[in-house]
Order: structure tokens, then C-alpha cells, then sequence
């Protein structure tokens, strides 16, 4: 039986930096700083949890007008590590088996569920499971076996998919460990990877010589895409493009078994093992990932300038734009752009991640942009993007956007390198905008 938790604390880099506690008649978390935390000088939340205001007295914040279905009635920053998605669905199945709704499953609960094991530096005290940080072998068939029955029986309260109820829960047990703390719609898992290949779970302190890694399931339907299988060989493909537009991504690799192929890319909140604090422009700013046009490109340059980031780094997500626009990555919303803090407090632009291919004319999300550029979510012209480069100060914003052209004509060539089925080729380039007027 899992024990109800009304207040989490939560710790950054071995400091406390405060605590969440739950207000179950009010249905929203309060946050409040750590005394001593005060005084690190580490604004983990610049925008709406300021150090100087709560040292002034405000200390206390919530935010109970935030979406719901966004913030599940916590300040982003505490949001931004929930589970998401495919990551609930596995949670929903655990808490079945261990004798709890999961309705009666508070946000502060997923919290100290994700513990020290979500994306970021920031980690959730007492934790639900401590058998869930320990690192164990990873065989990636049987977890695409589970990730697909998951889905197939989400509506259901229990995943059958061992001769025994042991085996089942051990089964669920392993996805929990590796599949539910990356958040997103698509089924992952984090890993560690050294280098013989050898595959153990990511969730807990690796040994030395192990890179983190994520990997995204080749072979199981998404929910809200309809992703085809294949789908590892076209976003690695997009990789391959994307750097060669002069996007800064990690290192991406596939992991093919059983004719499938696996998405793979490096994590960029571990650093030789150390934490990075992470947050995404919706957990930073409250820009709401789910309301679909309802934040622009011109606003997350203004959330970097107040971060003081360099003109490299605008330009840089000027390149990100440019290529989302031209290579139809329309899934571009606003946990889809993040930044990093370092121990010393400075802010700076994560690797580009989640660059795929993403256009369905006739899905409820991505038969636009999710974020607008000079007011429009669709029929851009070139006016427009040179117009946004200007606004930022890109010094030449049709050479920037040439040379992500430039890389979006490559596409073929790509795609035959990461082993893309050629109809695949063929349909995805039909929609890329490489003949913007």
C-alpha cells in the first residue's frame, strides 16, 4: 500500500531549496524557500519565484489560475518534472497495484514519486519507492512489449503481460524505473549505455564509464500521432540535418534490435554525472505548452534577453525557428525550448531536442505551429522570418535562413543514411517549405 504525502522537499545540488505542500480543499500547492536557500544567490525560477521578492518577505507563492491540465495546480517549476503522458499511464498501473486510485494521487505524490530521478537537478524528498532508483540491465525487446500493451490498455487498471502476477509487477517495476521521469507524449525510457553497449537504467547514480542517455521506442504506437514504426530512423535523420543547419544537439545514435529501431540522444542535464538545473519556457515563464498559438517565438527571445543570454545563443534559437518552420517541425510548444542554470547561477540555452518531423494536416495539434512567428502559425513567408531575425539584431538573417534551407534540400540524402523507408522520404519532403517567397 502506497502512503499518502501532502508535502514534499525539495533539494538542488545537496541544498535544500524548500518545500511544496498540498492544500487538498483548495486543489493547489504552495511553495515556499528555505531560509538558508536565500541567501545561494541561485534564482532557479527568475520570472515568477524570485529570490529578492521571497527575501523581502513574499516567500510563500502559488499559483492556483494556471491551467490545470498543464500545471496540475503547481508553479512551474515544480511542473515542469511531473511525468507526462506515457509516464502517467505506467504510474496509473503501479498505484493500481499497490492499492490506490489514481485520482487520489496528488501532484506533490508524483513529485516524491519522480524523487532524484526526473529531468534537471531539482529532487523530491521523502520519495514514494526507493526501489526505484536502483540501476538495473535493460532489455530494450521486452520493454517495447510492455510500452505497447500499456497503451493498448490504458483505459484498464492493470498491464497482463507475464505468466504470473510476480512477473507482471516486476515487468512494471523495470518501466518505472527507466520509462516515466522524461516526460512528453512518445514512450522513453533514460538510460545508461557504456562503452561495450551495455544497457543499465539512468534513473539512479551510474557507474563510472556509463553515459546518460534517452531512448525513444521504435515499434509502439503513439497516442496522439499515430506514430509509425520507423519513426527512430526519420527523427535521427532530423538530427543529422538539423547540425548540419548549425543547430547544437547532443550526440544521437539508433539502436536497432528485432528490425526496430531505436532513437537515442544524450542527455544534457548530466554532465559527467553532475546535475545541470533545467527548466523549459513553459515551466519558466507559464506559457502554457497546451494553449496552441497562444505564445510566440518573439516572446522566448524576450525570456532570454531577461535571462541575459549571449547573442550567440539568440541566434542559435533563431537558427531553431527557421529550421522548425522549414523542415515542418510543428510540434514546436513551449517545453520544446529550455535552458540550463549552472551552479554559479548563470542561465544558458539547452541543446535543441525533440526535432523531428511533425506535420499532420488533419491532427488536432500539428496541422499548425504551436508557436506563432510574426503573428502567424502557418503560410509564412520569407518577410517574416527575416523580420523576427531583425527584432533580434541576426546581423544577416536571410544567410542564416539559406543555409537551413540548404540542409532541408539534403533531406533525401539524410534520410537514406538513417535508413528511412523511401516512401517516408518522399511524403515528408512534400511538405517541407524549402520554396519560402
Amino acid at each position: 500500500m502506497v502512503k499518502k504525502v501532502d508535502t514534499a522537499v525539495i533539494k538542488l545540488w545537496g541544498n535544500t531549496v524548500g518545500a511544496v505542500t498540498w492544500l487538498e480543499e483548495n486543489g493547489f500547492g504552495i511553495f515556499e524557500y528555505d531560509p538558508i536557500f536565500l541567501k545561494k544567490s541561485l534564482d532557479i525560477s527568475p520570472l515568477h519565484m524570485r529570490l529578492e521578492e521571497a527575501s523581502r518577505g513574499n516567500g510563500i507563492f502559488s499559483f492556483p489560475g494556471l491551467n490545470r491540465e498543464t500545471f496540475m495546480g503547481l508553479p512551474g517549476l515544480l511542473a515542469d518534472v511531473l511525468p507526462d503522458k506515457f509516464g502517467n499511464l505506467v504510474i496509473n498501473s503501479w498505484l493500481a497495484r499497490n492499492g490506490r486510485s489514481a485520482t487520489d494521487f496528488s501532484p506533490i505524490e508524483r513529485l516524491c514519486y519522480t524523487g532524484r530521478r526526473g529531468m534537471g537537478a531539482l529532487e523530491f524528498h521523502p520519495s514514494v519507492s526507493n526501489k526505484l532508483d536502483q540501476a538495473i540491465p535493460v532489455e530494450i525487446a521486452s520493454m517495447v512489449e510492455l510500452a505497447q500493451k500499456i497503451i493498448l490498455e490504458r483505459s484498464q487498471l492493470d498491464v497482463d503481460i507475464g505468466t504470473s502476477e510476480k512477473e507482471n509487477s516486476e515487468a512494471i517495476l523495470d518501466i518505472l524505473r527507466v520509462g516515466t521521469s522524461a516526460g512528453g507524449a512518445r514512450p522513453k525510457a533514460v538510460i545508461a549505455i557504456n562503452t561495450d553497449g551495455h544497457i543499465i537504467s539512468g534513473q539512479s547514480d551510474a557507474p563510472k564509464g556509463y553515459d546518460f542517455w534517452i531512448l525513444k521506442f521504435d515499434g509502439v504506437d503513439d497516442i496522439e500521432l499515430g506514430e509509425p514504426k520507423g519513426y527512430g530512423r526519420i527523427e535521427y535523420a532530423y538530427s543529422l540535418m538539423a547540425k548540419a543547419a548549425g543547430i547544437n544537439m547532443t550526440e544521437c545514435r539508433l539502436l536497432e534490435e528485432n528490425k526496430r529501431a531505436h532513437f537515442l540522444t544524450k542527455r544534457f542535464d548530466r554532465l559527467n554525472g553532475f546535475k545541470l538545473h533545467l527548466q523549459s519556457l513553459c515551466g519558466l515563464a507559464h506559457y502554457d505548452f497546451n494553449a496552441a498559438g497562444s505564445y510566440s517565438y518573439e516572446q522566448a527571445f524576450s525570456v532570454m534577453r531577461q535571462l541575459r543570454l549571449t547573442k550567440a545563443e539568440a541566434l542559435q534559437q533563431y537558427k531553431r525557428m527557421a529550421f522548425n518552420i522549414i523542415g515542418r517541425n510543428q510540434d514546436d510548444h513551449t517545453k520544446n525550448i529550455a535552458f540550463l542554470m549552472t551552479p554559479q547561477g548563470q542561465w544558458k540555452l539547452s541543446p535543441a531536442f525533440d526535432v523531428m518531423y511533425s506535420h499532420n494536416p488533419a491532427g488536432k495539434w500539428t496541422h499548425q505551429h504551436q508557436m506563432t512567428i510574426n503573428g502567424k502559425r502557418d503560410n509564412f513567408t520569407m518577410a517574416d522570418l527575416v523580420e523576427v531575425g531583425n527584432s533580434i539584431s541576426v546581423s544577416k538573417p536571410t544567410e542564416v535562413i539559406d543555409k537551413v534551407l540548404d540542409s532541408v534540400n539534403q533531406w533525401p540524402e539524410f534520410a537514406k543514411e538513417a535508413g528511412v523507408n523511401p516512401e517516408q522520404i518522399k511524403n515528408i519532403a512534400r511538405y517541407h517549405r524549402t520554396n519560402l517567397k
